[in-house]
């Protein structure tokens, strides 16, 4: 059973940065997609970021390209989600998620595992 462990969560002001990781338990090298995605209260769950394993390729939401930066460092097996120029629309719960192939999409039945969330609130 793979463990994905978030954490850099936290309350901070419009602006702002953050910088959230994600951490796997697979004993051996991860190779697969990685995503992150957020949900806010009474909404969907929403594409926010992913990362590709054979060529790094990335993707972004359209609300926070510019903004979030996702990148990954392998012999920690971990994803990063550095988040700048933070808004309250930013504020969710974030959920780091794991692909069922070393690509990734922006689809939620593309991912077979997931953190438990770490919660993001950005006062104005």
């Amino acid at each position: 059973q793979v463990q994905l462990v978030e954490s850099g969560g936290g309350l901070v002001q419009a602006g702002d940065s953050l910088r959230l990781s994600c951490t796997s338990s697979e004993r051996t090298s991860i190779s697969y997609g990685m995503a992150w995605f957020r949900q806010a209260p009474g909404k969907e769950r929403e594409f926010v970021a992913a990362i590709g394993w054979s060529t790094d390729v990335t993707g972004y939401g359209d609300s926070v390209r510019g903004r979030f930066t996702i990148t990954r460092d392998r012999a920690k097996k971990t994803v990063y989600l550095q988040m700048n120029s933070l808004k309250p629309e930013d504020t969710a719960a974030y959920y780091c998620a794991r692909a069922r192939s070393d690509g990734w999409t922006r689809t939620l039945n593309s991912y077979d595992y997931w953190g438990q969330g770490t919660q993001v609130t950005v006062s104005s």
